[in-house]
């Protein structure tokens, strides 16, 4: 099993126990939390985030992972909303979307700051 399906089927077993009153934007940053919970993909970023754009090889070369690896950690921030694809037939670019991860921010540090003013 892919570490793809894995997350598909994490989210699937995650729909089933979310409450019928979650907010979409609780939905939303568990997604994204979700993308984030692995060191390789926080290194995407960080690499994405020092450069405008980059393709695969770029980031395979500089995490010295497989291709494959790398593919399929850039498909699930992809599929999370934390970086864009840009196809192209010779180079695929990613590019880090600097909005969507200060949503997540933001999201963030209004749940710990709402858990711990214990409203």
């Amino acid at each position: 099993m892919t570490e793809s399906s894995l997350v598909t089927d994490r989210r699937r077993a995650a729909d089933e126990h979310t409450p019928a009153n979650c907010t979409p934007d609780s939905r939303s940053v568990a997604v994204r939390l979700a993308a984030l919970s692995h060191p390789a993909r926080i290194e995407i970023l960080k690499h994405l985030s020092a450069s405008r754009s980059c393709c695969c090889r770029e980031v395979v070369e500089h995490l010295d992972l497989a291709q494959s690896t790398v593919s399929q950690h850039l498909k699930i921030l992809v599929e999370a909303g934390l970086i864009r694809f840009e196809p192209d037939r010779q180079r695929s670019r990613y590019e880090l979307d600097r909005a969507a991860l200060a949503d997540v921010s933001a999201s963030l540090a209004a749940l710990v700051d709402s858990c711990c003013s214990g409203r």
